[in-house]
């Protein structure tokens, strides 16, 4: 429930407009104060008295209408929102929220506000895939947003793809759950690994590979949202730490990363091997920096993670494994779930679409000991996340 809680509704001028009524309607059935924003363009699709009778509150589309009983409107708003949720949110929108720009009351309240902000994305397949979009969608994404997106369907032009509005009920669900986080983690420690290792051949370069960190970091923010006190061991990674990890600890080789998870392997609850580290290692280092001719390398086998992992823990401890494969997927991950004594693998094909390292997506199979296998389908890796965490407590009941 969400009594108690203010919900600010910005609607934007898009056909999905009129989903937002059942927005509204779900929020305030809930226990939400909602208040609705309209641009001029959305009055064009729904009338602000509809979503005053569902709200039960006025609605705001002109900055200058002198009958708004707060003070100072768009800021008085603003700082009123416990959450702020746009839905629709067109490419102009997305846009305009990007780039700052503050020329109407909703976005300007949007400015204003320091509530956690929601977008529901919602514009023609091509519009949303335009790297414009694309661009400003992940630097909101950067800046903390959360963007919720729906699934592909039948849009108002007669194309068939991506760029419907989440549902209602999705939206209503996901601000009940921001408002109201599960805590189901509270009391647990998680140990997870991210990104990938470096491995030096001389002063100046190195084996690794293509691991942006990006599923590891959003396990992480995903844990931490869920209570739990999480230390991340990380690599090589091209996106920053989460928000509410307790600890970070920074490695540079597959060995250095085997160690500091071994000195931590005795205080966590749950482990999650999410990191790509380097396999195989130059068995001597080249001291300066090689010149441009012809070399052999040698290389030696580094030692293993997360069978180290597997090996040492105990009753009550769990440990969760990935499978980045391209080839025989479910047999080669089946085999590492055994092999490294874990409780559950998340394996996937990083030659699929939607999948792979620095991806906003993936693509997986999750499979535990008991031959239980859940498929995702191209899914958000924040959703991915969580039901990790969801399935890995399932383990062993």
């Amino acid at each position: 429930m969400l009594k108690g809680k203010t919900v600010v509704l910005g609607v934007s001028g898009g056909i999905a407009a009129y989903k937002s009524c059942e927005v509204a309607s779900r929020l305030k059935k809930l226990g939400a104060n909602v208040i609705v924003l309209m641009t001029k363009h959305a009055t064009e699709f729904v009338t602000p008295l509809t979503f005053e009778t569902l709200s039960g509150n006025r609605v705001v589309f002109d900055m200058f209408d002198r009958n708004f009983v707060f003070s100072t409107e768009h800021i008085s708003v603003a700082k009123a929102a416990d959450v702020f949720v746009v839905a629709p949110a067109t490419a102009n929108l997305v846009a305009k929220l990007a780039g700052g720009i503050a020329d109407d009351m909703l976005t300007t309240t949007a400015l204003a506000t320091k509530a956690p902000m929601v977008i529901c994305p919602a514009m023609n397949t091509n519009m949303l895939e335009n790297a414009e979009t694309e661009n400003n969608l992940r630097h909101l994404e950067e800046r903390g947003v959360h963007v919720l997106y729906g699934e592909s369907g039948r849009l108002a032009c007669g194309d068939v793809g991506k760029g419907r509005m989440a549902e209602p009920e999705v939206i209503s669900d996901y601000v009940e759950n921001l408002l109201q986080p599960v805590r189901d983690f509270k009391g647990k420690k998680v140990l997870i690994t991210v990104g990938g290792t470096e491995e030096p051949i001389d002063e100046v370069r190195c084996i690794t590979n293509r691991s942006s960190g990006k599923m590891g970091m959003t396990i992480a923010k995903a844990a931490a949202d869920r209570g739990a006190e999480v230390v991340v061991v990380k690599g090589k990674v091209s996106v920053p730490t989460a928000d509410g990890v307790s600890e970070t600890v920074e490695v540079k080789t597959t060995n250095d990363m085997y160690n500091a998870v071994k000195a931590l392997a005795k205080e966590c609850d749950l482990f999650v091997m999410a990191a790509a580290p380097a396999d195989y290692k130059i068995a001597e280092k080249f001291s300066g920096k090689l010149k441009a001719e012809k070399i052999t390398l040698t290389l030696e086998k580094n030692p293993d993670v997360a069978k180290m992992v597997g090996e040492l823990k105990t009753d009550g401890q769990k440990l969760v494994i990935f499978s980045a494969e391209t080839e025989n997927l479910i047999e080669n991950a089946t085999e590492k779930l055994k092999k490294k004594h874990a409780d559950m693998v998340v394996a996937n094909d990083v030659t699929q679409k939607g999948a792979g390292f620095g991806s906003d997506t993936n693509v997986v199979s999750i499979i535990t000991p008991d031959g239980k296998r859940w498929d995702s389908g191209v899914m958000e890796k924040s959703k991915i996340a969580n039901v990790i965490l969801d399935k890995i407590q399932e383990v062993g009941k």
